[in-house]
């Protein structure tokens, strides 16, 4: 990339940083951006800032909005009864893209990983514990990954917010829709097998 002047070359490295762009691709966009319209540059960069400065955390769940607390939980049509736990905001939208879920979140910003020192008080756990005392939610599911991180923070959850006398349930996992057996590995075959529903 010697060719390219240095602002282009800035450009580059920095499309490289984001995730899912290799350096063909970074390359592409930024010549694609230095050869359209200078308006396209400027929308860019205007939406770039107000995404990044005019969104912040919900103070009570944790998702992204623009108002705090956000719309989903001020939402009278939400259930809030049901609280769904997760690692991240963008686990919220994730799950919203679905349609099938009418509660609130937590999202705990996190997960225990005590190799890259982040335990229970790194992440948004206390807060959780207060809002189920507070709220008296019938029902807090968690919707964390299959790694062994996430397993942990699984049975850290559990522990502490059963004795709360609230029910603690887990989002079922298994075998993707349209995959086939010989693509599962051993966990994934058995944890579909061990979280089977009757029919």
């Amino acid at each position: 990339m010697s060719d390219y002047p240095a602002p282009v070359r800035q450009l580059i490295d920095a499309l490289k940083k984001l995730p899912g762009v290799g350096p063909r691709s970074a390359e592409r966009l930024a010549i694609f951006i230095m050869q359209s319209e200078s308006r396209l540059a400027e929308d860019l960069a205007a939406a770039i800032h107000l995404a990044r400065n005019g969104i912040k955390n919900c103070s009570r769940c944790g998702s992204y909005t623009a108002t705090n607390p956000c719309e989903i939980c001020v939402s009278p049509r939400r259930d809030k009864g049901l609280i769904c736990v997760v690692e991240r905001p963008a686990d919220i939208l994730r799950i919203e893209k679905t349609g099938q879920f009418g509660g609130v979140y937590h999202a705990l910003m996190g997960k225990i990983a005590p190799l890259d020192g982040v335990g229970p008080e790194q992440l948004r756990i206390e807060e959780l514990v207060k809002r189920v005392q507070a709220e008296h939610p019938r029902e807090v599911i968690i919707a964390l990954g299959g790694d062994a991180q996430s397993e942990a923070t699984t049975h850290h959850l559990i522990e502490i917010l059963k004795p709360l006398g609230v029910s603690v349930t887990r989002i079922a996992s298994g075998i993707p829709v349209g995959s086939g057996l010989e693509y599962a590995d051993e966990l994934t075959l058995g944890r579909a097998i061990a979280g089977r529903r009757p029919l």
